[in-house]
C-alpha cells in the first residue's frame, strides 16, 4: 500500500492524492460494506475512534506523501509499523494482569530497528539520527505520532463499537479532513491521466479491502493475535513497495525492518 500511495502521491500530490484515495475508497466501501446506520452508533465511538482513525490516516499519508523522496517514503513505513509492538504494549499496560518484564526490551528493539533503518548504511549514531530526522521533521513527527494513534484505536474499538463496524463513515471523516486540508493549501488542481487514474483506484481498491477486513476483525476476533499476524507486514509491504518505487534498499534498512518484526514477535510471545 506504501508504494502505491506514494505513486499517487507524486502524481496529484500529498495532500489532493491522499484526499482523492480515501474519497474513492470511502465509494468502495459504501458499495461493499454499505452506509452506516448513524443512530446505531455510539456518539463516543464515532467521535474517540473515528476522530483517532482519521487522525492516523491523514499523519500517515501526508508523511508518505511529504517525504523528501522515495527512499525516506519507505522509511515512513518502517516507523509506522512500529504499532503492532505499540499495541501489545498498550494491551499490557491497560490490563489488570501481571506484566511479563520481557515486554520492555522487545519494544525497544522495535524502536532500535526503526533507528538502524533510518540511518541507512552509515553508524548509527544520535547525531546522524537527528540529521536524517531534521532533513524533514514533519514527516518523522506524523509517522511516529500515527503509528501510537493506530496502536490506540487497535486497542479501544472493540470496546466502543458495541459490534458495529463504522469503517465506511471513518474513511469518509478521514476525506473530508484532506479535501478541508487541501482547500487551505496551495496545491495545484488535480490532473488525472491513465496512469494516475489507475494508481487511485489500485490505492483504493487496496485501502478499503484491507481497512474494512482489519476493522471486523478487531470487533470480533483476538486483537493480539491479530497484531501477531501483522508482525511480518513490514517484510512483505517494504518489499513490495521497494519494488513498486524501484527503490534499492540497503543491507542495514532491511535488519531495522527485521529487529522490528523480531522485537514485534517477541513482544507478543511473552503475553500469551
Amino acid at each position: 500500500m506504501i508504494g502505491v500511495a506514494r505513486k499517487v502521491a507524486e502524481q496529484l500530490g500529498p495532500i489532493g492524492g491522499a484526499a482523492s484515495i480515501y474519497t474513492v475508497a470511502t465509494i468502495i466501501l459504501m458499495f461493499v460494506v454499505g452506509s452506516p446506520q448513524l443512530k446505531t452508533l455510539s456518539k463516543r465511538y464515532v467521535i474517540v475512534a473515528g476522530g483517532l482513525f482519521a487522525a492516523y490516516e491523514v499523519c500517515l499519508s501526508l508523511a508518505i506523501g511529504m517525504a523528501n523522496d522515495r527512499q525516506q517514503a519507505l522509511d515512513m513505513a518502517v516507523i509506522n509499523y512500529l504499532w503492532p509492538a505499540l499495541t501489545v504494549l498498550i494491551a499490557v499496560i491497560s490490563s489488570s494482569k501481571k506484566t511479563n518484564p520481557w515486554v520492555y526490551p522487545s519494544v525497544v528493539l522495535a524502536f532500535i530497528g526503526v533507528a538502524w533503518a533510518i540511518t541507512g548504511d552509515q553508524s548509527l549514531s544520535f547525531t546522524q539520527l537527528a540529521e536524517n530526522v531534521q532533513s524533514n521533521p514533519a514527516t518523522y513527527a506524523m509517522a511516529f505520532i500515527g503509528a501510537f494513534l493506530w496502536a490506540i484505536y487497535c486497542n479501544i474499538t472493540k470496546r466502543l463499537s458495541n459490534g458495529k463496524n463504522a469503517i465506511t463513515l471513518f474513511f469518509a471523516m478521514t476525506a473530508i479532513v484532506l479535501w478541508i486540508h487541501y482547500g487551505l493549501s496551495a496545491e495545484p488542481a488535480i490532473s488525472l491521466n491513465l496512469e494516475s487514474s489507475f494508481y487511485l483506484l489500485l490505492a483504493a481498491v487496496i485501502m478499503a479491502s484491507g481497512y474494512g477486513l482489519w476493522n471486523s476483525g478487531i470487533m470480533k476476533g483476538n486483537m493480539l493475535l491479530l497484531a501477531t499476524l501483522s508482525y511480518f507486514t513490514p517484510i512483505f509491504s517494504t518489499l513490495f513497495s521497494s519494488i513498486i518505487l524501484g527503490v534499492a534498499l540497503s543491507g542495514s534498512f532491511w535488519q531495522g525492518v527485521v529487529m522490528v518484526v523480531i522485537g514485534s514477535l517477541v513482544c507478543w510471545r511473552v503475553t500469551k
